[in-house]
C-alpha cells in the first residue's frame, strides 16, 4: 500500500469583491449552486456502499467491540476522505445485539432484507455469527471479518464467510504449549458451555496431546447466566498452576476476581477475544500476569507497516494508543475495502466474487489470500501478558 497521505487537498474559493451589486450577484449564484449541490446530494446518498454490522455495542463484551470498531473506522474514514471506493463512500449501519445470538440473527435479517446492506462486517461471537449465516445464504450476502475464530467458520468453507484472523483452536493449542514449555504441568481449563467454549476446548486438547499432558480439571459455566459458585471450589481442589479460560468479557473478569478472593494464586490465561484495554481495566490489579493470546502483530511493533499505518491514522484522528482489538478491526477493514475495489459490478455477489479473488494481498506485513477452498485470512498466534502498568506486553 502507498504511504498514507494524511493531508488531503482542500479546495478554496476566493471572491474578488468590487461593488455591492457584484456581491449580491455572487451571493445569489453561490446560493443557487448550494441548492443544486443539495439536490444532487440526495441521490448520491443512495449510492453509498452500505455495510451492515450487528455486534455487542452494549453488554459484557462492549469494551472490546468498541475498540474493534474504532480500529475499523480508522481505515474506513481515511478511505472515505479520499473519495471512497469506486466513487462511493462506505457507510456502516450498526445494530446492537447486546451479545445475544437470537438478537444477532434478527438484526442480520433487518440489515439485509429491510435496510438492503451490500455486505456484512465484524459480527462478534461464535453462536452469534452462526445465527447470521442463514440470512447470508438466503440473500447471497457476504460477511467480512467475523470476530470469532471458531473452526466451523473455516471448514468446510462457506462461500459467503470471509475470515480475517486465525482459529481459536490454534490459539488454545498454543496457550497450552506455551505453558508446557516453561514447565507448567498442572493446567486446568474453564470454558463457557457453548459452541465457542467447546471449540476452544478442542484446541486445548490438541495442545495437551502435543505436550503429553492431561488437564487437572475441565469445568464449564453457563453463557447466559455466568455463575461460578461450583467452579471456584473445584479449581481450589485441583491445585492448578495455570487456569486457561475460554469465555468473554465480564464473565472472565468475575471468575478471576472471585478466584483471587478465594485465595487461588494460579496464573490465568485467555484468548484474543478478550484482547482489549477495556478488559485490562475491568480486571484491575487482579489482572496483572494474565496471559492473553494475540492474532495480529504487536501494536507497538513499528517494524510492521500495518502497525505504522494504523498508528499514523490513530494519531491523526486523536484516538489514542492502539490496542490489539483495534488492530483486528483495522486489518478487517483493509480486507473489506480490497474486496470492494475488486467487485465488478459493485453488487452483493460482485463483492463476494471480489473478495474471493484476493490473492497475496499485503496488509502491511501479514498476507491474505482467499480461494474457493480457503477463506482463512491471517494465520498468526503469539502470547502477551498483562503488565503492572495495564498494557499487553509480548
Amino acid at each position: 500500500m502507498p504511504a498514507l497521505d494524511l493531508h488531503p487537498k482542500r479546495t478554496r474559493v476566493a471572491l474578488s469583491v468590487t461593488r455591492p451589486g457584484v456581491v449580491l450577484s455572487a451571493l445569489r449564484k453561490l446560493s443557487a449552486a448550494a441548492g443544486l449541490a443539495a439536490a444532487l446530494a440526495a441521490p448520491a446518498l443512495a449510492q453509498e456502499i452500505k455495510v451492515g454490522v450487528t455486534t455487542a455495542v452494549t453488554g459484557q463484551v462492549a469494551a472490546n467491540v468498541k475498540e474493534v470498531l474504532d480500529g475499523a473506522n480508522l481505515y474506513l474514514d481515511w478511505v472515505n476522505s479520499r473519495g471512497g471506493v469506486q466513487g462511493r463512500k462506505i457507510a456502516l449501519e450498526i445494530m446492537d445485539d447486546v451479545f445475544d445470538p437470537k438478537k444477532a440473527g434478527e438484526n442480520a435479517r433487518v440489515l439485509i432484507e429491510e435496510r438492503n446492506v451490500d455486505v456484512m462486517f465484524l459480527s462478534r461471537g461464535t453462536p452469534h455469527t452462526q445465527a447470521i449465516i442463514p440470512h447470508l445464504e438466503k440473500n447471497r450476502v457476504a460477511i467480512v471479518g467475523p470476530s470469532t475464530g471458531a473452526m466451523n467458520f473455516y471448514t468446510p468453507v462457506n462461500p459467503w464467510v470471509f475470515m480475517t484472523r486465525g482459529t481459536y483452536q490454534a490459539e488454545a493449542a498454543e496457550i497450552v504449549r506455551h505453558f508446557a514449555s516453561i514447565g507448567a504441568s498442572r493446567i486446568a481449563v474453564v470454558h463457557v458451555d457453548d459452541s465457542f467454549g467447546k471449540d476452544g476446548m478442542i484446541g486445548a486438547q490438541k495442545g495437551f496431546d502435543d505436550t503429553k499432558l492431561k488437564p487437572v480439571s475441565i469445568l464449564t459455566y453457563d453463557r447466559a447466566k455466568p455463575e461460578f459458585s461450583a467452579v471456584i471450589p473445584a479449581l481450589r481442589a485441583a491445585r492448578a498452576d495455570v487456569v486457561v479460560v475460554f469465555g468473554s468479557g465480564t464473565a472472565i473478569v468475575d471468575l478471576l476476581k472471585q478466584a483471587r478472593a478465594a485465595g487461588i494464586q494460579a496464573q490465568f490465561a485467555t484468548m484474543s477475544n478478550n484482547a482489549s484495554t477495556g478488559f485490562i481495566k475491568a480486571l484491575g490489579k487482579d489482572g496483572v500476569g494474565t496471559v492473553v493470546s494475540q492474532v495480529f502483530p504487536n501494536e507497538r511493533n513499528e517494524s510492521t507497516e500495518l502497525v505504522r499505518e494504523a498508528r499514523r491514522l490513530s494519531m491523526a484522528a486523536k484516538k489514542g494508543t492502539l490496542t490489539p482489538a483495534m488492530m483486528e478491526g483495522y486489518a478487517a477493514a483493509k480486507v473489506l475495502v480490497e474486496g470492494l475495489r475488486r467487485a465488478k459490478p459493485l453488487t452483493r455477489e460482485g463483492i463476494r466474487n471480489g473478495l474471493e479473488s484476493i490473492q497475496g494481498f499485503n496488509l502491511g506485513g501479514p498476507i491474505v489470500s482467499y480461494s474457493a477452498t480457503d477463506h482463512t485470512g491471517v494465520e498468526f498466534v503469539e502470547m502477551s501478558i498483562v503488565s503492572r502498568s495495564g498494557t499487553f506486553m509480548r
